[in-house]
């Protein structure tokens, strides 16, 4: 079996997999709550597994190895913010949000949230919230058609339109068909597969430079620094790059295609179990990608693979070709694929659901077959608003990444935590942070300031601006008063019963050998 033979019948039977997923979720769909949050029954571990699949995307086997392999774990600090700020994002957001978002009229969405708890008469909140995640979106679904066509050009020599094509129109198709369900399911094999493939390159690279100690003899002659996590030295600018890159941590408080998982829950105390698993997923992703980084150097070194730093972004790719069989090889492909897929389809039903529930619908209820059908359509277009981005390639996968990161986490970010936590905020206050935030990433995002990466100012700013104007506008509102204390009893009191639960589950072995 030639290569291409065994990678393209790889991808034939992952591309079908993944459509057979989209069609069972659509005999199961039947009304826009199914379509847009799976009528929130989704168990921990899918709801783990699809959050952080949709979240890594095609960055964490291609964007952060290639940094890496370039300049060093210095570039790991991104990883570092990430697997705390997706820790706290379980621990303080999930248990809350999904009491609080049931509560307040059933939300299913990120604005249709805010709206309904801050009681906005004006419809401003969920507009607003609507229209900027269309806006940010757009160069977010871009990124991960970028990284589709940029797999097919490194992986296959294929030309990089048809492959952005190819990878959108699959994508596409079980997005439309199976909406919510589909997403997280295929998310959950798709986070599988990447986890896999991130743990096996390390070590049948670690075998084939000869063991450990030629691993590090092939790195340190390449990059000596490469292991220093402050770059060599520790200057003004290497301080500030630290702090950037631990801020993308931020962003996991605004990120609507991750924190929908959270309101998809069947109970906010399974988000603890869903916080481990997802947090286990997380670490062995992180190090796999380091690992691969450090192979891929050694690799380099000894004459077994060649990658310059213009391609760096192709190092995993290029690695699982020479380290696994055909048919093995392609299903490592596949996994790139998987994190770019699992993204663009989170991301394409989350702006759907924007048009349609906070948009169109922000001020009068749509029948369900219409409801769902103006789902698909803004899906589509979307899509191609995002191609047309994509088309051009005009920027690298990270950059792209980070500007739409950015943007949510300093724009939604801010105003969820206030949402959960603070009494106060209104939605004056709550449009003007929003609003701050968007401007402050699109502003200093262009002039990139000081070096420092735009999440950390947009969401100060956007956070001060919230709570000064809610001071200014809050007015006593007993009913909003009292579903904010309903939804803190309710997440307390269903955390409790998981944990009496499991408190009994594991005392249940010990008491029977007792009575043995």
């Amino acid at each position: 079996m030639t290569q291409a033979t065994g990678q393209a019948i790889a991808m034939i039977v992952y591309f079908v997999m993944m459509v057979l997923i989209g069609l069972w979720a659509y005999t199961r769909t039947k009304n826009l709550d199914d379509y847009m949050i799976g009528g929130r029954g989704l168990n921990p571990l899918v709801a783990a597994l699809s959050a952080a699949a949709s979240d890594m995307s095609g960055w964490l086997l291609m964007g952060l190895p290639g940094a890496l392999y370039v300049s060093g774990i210095i570039e790991g600090w991104i990883a570092v913010g990430l697997t705390i700020g997706s820790w706290l994002n379980w621990k303080i957001v999930a248990p809350r949000l999904r009491s609080y978002s049931e509560i307040a009229k059933n939300s299913i969405t990120v604005p249709s949230f805010l709206g309904n708890r801050l009681h906005d008469p004006t419809h401003a909140v969920r507009i607003a919230a609507g229209l900027i995640i269309f806006i940010f979106f757009t160069f977010y679904v871009s990124s991960g058609m970028v990284a589709g066509g940029t797999f097919f050009e490194t992986a296959f020599g294929l030309d990089y339109h048809l492959g952005m094509t190819v990878v959108a129109g699959v994508v596409i198709l079980y997005t439309l068909v199976g909406g919510f369900l589909a997403v997280s399911w295929t998310d959950m094999v798709q986070g599988l597969m990447m986890v896999a493939a991130l743990v096996a390159v390390p070590i049948a690279g670690i075998f084939a430079v000869g063991g450990l100690g030629k691993l590090a003899a092939g790195v340190n002659a390449v990059n000596p620094g490469f292991l220093s996590p402050v770059g060599g030295s520790l200057s003004i600018a290497t301080f500030i790059s630290i702090i950037s890159a631990l801020a993308w941590g931020l962003g996991y408080f605004g990120q609507p295609h991750i924190i929908v998982r959270f309101m998809a829950l069947r109970s906010p105390g399974e988000a603890k179990q869903a916080r481990r698993i997802g947090l286990g997923w997380m670490i062995f992703s992180v190090f796999g990608a380091g690992g691969t980084a450090l192979v891929g150097i050694a690799m380099n070194y000894y004459g077994l693979i060649s990658v310059g730093s213009e391609q760096r972004e192709s190092i995993f790719i290029v690695s699982g070709q020479r380290l696994f069989p055909v048919f093995i090889a392609g299903f490592m492909l596949a996994a790139i694929l998987a994190a770019i897929m699992s993204t663009i389809s989170s991301q394409l039903l989350v702006t759907s659901s924007a048009v349609v529930e906070d948009i169109l619908n922000a001020k009068g209820e749509r029948s369900a077959a219409a409801s769902i059908n103006w789902g698909r359509t803004a899906v589509l277009l979307c899509a191609l608003l995002a191609a047309v981005f994509a088309w051009f390639r005009t920027d690298s996968i990270l950059n792209l990444v980070a500007f739409a990161w950015a943007g949510f986490g300093a724009t939604f970010g801010p105003m969820v935590l206030l949402a959960l936590y603070w009494r106060k905020l209104t939605w004056q206050g709550t449009l003007c942070g929003m609003l701050t935030g968007a401007l402050t990433v699109g502003i200093w995002g262009t002039y990139k300031w000081f070096g420092l990466y735009e999440i950390l100012p947009g969401f100060l700013l956007a956070l001060l601006v919230a709570y000064l104007v809610s001071r200014l506008t809050y007015r006593m509102n007993s009913e909003i008063e009292a579903e904010f204390t309903k939804a803190l009893q309710l997440s307390t009191a269903n955390a409790q019963e998981m944990a009496a639960q499991s408190d009994s589950a594991s005392a249940m072995p010990h008491e029977e050998e007792n009575e043995g």
